[in-house]
This record gives structure tokens, C-alpha cells and sequence, in this order.
């Protein structure tokens, strides 16, 4: 039987996985750790308030004997140059300490890492697909996507250092649904879609219900190595304005990429380069892999994506956020062995271990 341990539980798509994975064959216990309380339920899994910044989280895998690892925690959210500064600590260092306590524990035998396909980035130069031996952070300017290809190289070193653990980096098209919230999906969301003019992208998404089937097949499979994860087929740009039936606003990209700026004004969100790149280019990748390593086949195509998309904003007002369970509430949890950690402060200066709950059910 096998401990799984969660990182980011307290958004969508890391509180739907620890809900799956608690109810997998050969899944003994899901521990779910995360600063931010969940906002969606956990099912059977378990709740630890934890920065994986903070050399506790070795305790917490030691004292449960964790096996596998799923990380998703890593943010891409920036509203300032102070919170980039504290973007680039939690995403890169302290990625580097669960990492480092990953590979002190002898009983660990997979690490799952969630990364995304942006880091092959969007020019015109760019194949048709992308497959997952081709070159990363070329054309990346910085920011999110350069945590993320720094991270992922982290991981390589993991797995030479440690050849006794599997490590599987998923690199994960946009995922795109009602419940999600990023960059990207605020952009759809706009009442308005500011568009590059001149440029019609190639887009490939992915469903969050595909993304917790690749990330769970990860986690309990035996796959290795890097896979792409998208759903089938591609959409332009244009046509998926009109699929979420949403005006276009074509506005130059250049000189000074005023896309961005000028895309703040129609109440999209402030697009980085590197995100105006994906919208004048696109992005396709081969998914070979991910039905031969992880042996996964998309439910939702790219087409399909969209549609649900569309439906459920559609059946909600503009400003309402997705919708989750009252907070739970907190209880100690002896089972792991953690007594007197509500104390110890984290590497940042944030609560290391503020006690667990057993997570909300449906």
C-alpha cells in the first residue's frame, strides 16, 4: 500500500487529485499540504498546513512514510515586482527543500512533478509539435517559466542522485474550466478578447478532468521521464472566441508590445511577453507518450474544452468566484505523529505546521 503525498491542495486541480487518489486501489492514505486553507473538498484525504519551504515538510514524509510525492504547487500568479521576489522563493527554493527532504527518505520511490508546456515557449520558428526531447527555455523571458524550467532541471538531479526513485515531469497544456483560476482563464474570461492583430494562434488545452487523470495515472503508474499532456486537436484563437462567443479586439503588438497595456483597458489581465507570444503563436504538442508511458487518453478534446468552458462561465455572474466548501474544521490528527510542530516558524517566516483536519467531503 502506498502514502501519497500532495502538494498546492488548497486550489482546484490539487484538491480534485487528492479526492481521486483517496479512492484509488493500492492508496493507503493521501496527505494534502498547502499554506492556504482548501477551498475545495478533499474527500478521504488528509489536510496538513505546511511550507514546503520549511525543513519540517522532511518530518512530515519521514514520520508518515510517504512514497510518492505529487508536486503541484508551484504559482504563476504575479501582481508585483515584491510578489515575484516571493513567487521565484516558494516555486524555486522551496521546491529545492522538498526536494532535498525527497531525497534523504529512503523510502521514497516516485516523484511527480506538474510543469507546463510553456516552457518550450512560442515563436514563429517553432514544429509543428512539440515533442518532449526538443530544447526548453530558449525563447522563455523570464519570470514563472524560467522558475519552471529550473525546477524541472531540480528534478533531473533527483533522479541522478537517487536512480532508485522514478521521477515523471508532466508538461501540462493551459487547463482550461470553470473552476480554474490562472492568467489564461481570466483572459478567456474577458468580456472583450484582446487579440494580436495580425496573428490567428494554434491552440491545444487541457481539461481539468484530464489533468487529474494524467497526474493520478502518474502518481500510481510507472511511468518515467517527461510527458506531454494536452487534449486532442487544436483551435485558432479566432475560433475559440467564437466557440466562448466572445468579441475579439485586434491591437498591435508592437512597437513596445502594447498588447499588454493596452489589454489591461478591456479588463483582461496584465499579459507578460511571454503570454503575448503564446497568443500570436500558439503552441502544438506531440502527445505520443502519454498514451504509450502514462497509457492515458484524453476524455475532452481541445474543442470540447472550450465548449464546457464557455458553459459553465456562462452560468455564472462575471465577478463570482468558484465556488468551494466552508473552510473545514480543524482537528489534530495523531496518526502521523507530529506533536508540537503548531509552533515552528518556516524558512520565510510563515507557520510551518499549523495541525491537520480530515478534508471535506462531497
Amino acid at each position: 500500500m502506498s502514502t501519497v503525498l500532495v502538494t498546492g491542495v488548497s486550489r482546484y486541480a490539487g484538491a480534485r487529485l487528492a479526492r481521486e487518489l483517496s479512492t484509488r486501489a493500492g492508496v493507503d492514505r493521501v496527505i494534502g499540504v498547502d499554506l492556504p486553507e482548501p477551498q475545495f473538498p478533499l474527500g478521504e484525504a488528509d489536510f496538513v498546513r505546511a511550507d514546503i519551504g520549511n525543513p519540517l515538510i522532511g518530518r512530515i514524509i519521514g514520520q508518515a512514510r510517504v512514497d510518492v510525492v505529487v508536486h503541484l504547487s508551484m504559482s504563476a500568479d504575479v501582481r508585483s515586482g515584491t510578489a515575484r521576489d516571493s513567487q521565484k522563493e516558494r516555486n524555486v527554493i522551496g521546491t529545492m527543500q522538498l526536494l532535498a527532504a525527497c531525497q534523504a527518505r529512503p523510502e521514497l520511490r516516485r516523484f511527480i512533478l506538474k510543469s507546463t508546456a510553456s516552457v518550450y515557449g512560442s515563436s514563429p520558428k517553432d514544429p509543428a509539435v512539440f515533442t518532449e526531447g526538443m530544447p526548453t527555455g530558449a525563447r522563455i523571458r523570464g519570470g514563472y517559466l524560467r522558475d519552471a524550467v529550473e525546477v524541472e532541471g531540480y528534478v533531473r538531479s533527483l533522479a541522478r542522485r537517487r536512480p532508485d526513485v522514478a521521477t515523471c515531469v508532466l508538461r501540462m497544456a493551459h487547463m482550461v474550466g470553470s473552476q480554474v483560476q490562472s492568467s489564461f482563464t481570466d483572459y478567456l474570461r474577458s468580456s472583450v478578447l484582446p487579440v494580436p492583430l495580425g496573428y490567428d494562434a494554434r491552440l491545444q488545452l487541457l481539461h481539468p478532468d484530464d489533468a487529474v487523470d494524467a497526474l493520478a495515472a502518474a502518481a500510481t503508474g510507472t511511468c518515467e521521464g517527461v510527458v506531454n499532456v494536452a487534449g486532442d486537436g487544436v483551435v485558432t484563437l479566432s475560433q475559440a472566441a467564437r466557440l466562448l462567443g466572445s468579441p475579439t479586439l485586434p491591437l498591435p503588438t508592437v512597437p513596445g508590445r502594447r498588447l499588454g497595456s493596452l489589454a489591461r483597458r478591456f479588463g483582461a489581465p496584465t499579459l507578460t511577453n511571454d503570454q503575448i507570444d503564446y497568443l500570436m503563436w500558439g503552441r502544438a504538442l506531440d502527445t505520443a507518450r502519454m498514451r504509450t508511458v502514462l497509457r492515458m487518453e484524453p476524455r475532452w478534446s481541445t474543442r470540447a474544452t472550450l465548449v464546457d468552458f464557455a458553459a459553465g462561465v456562462a452560468a455564472r455572474t462575471p465577478r463570482e468566484r468558484p465556488e468551494g466548501p466552508e473552510r473545514p474544521e480543524r482537528a489534530g490528527h495523531p496518526g502521523l505523529g507530529l506533536p508540537g510542530v503548531a509552533g515552528i516558524t518556516g524558512m520565510t517566516g510563515l507557520p510551518g505546521v499549523a495541525g491537520m483536519s480530515r478534508g471535506a467531503r462531497e
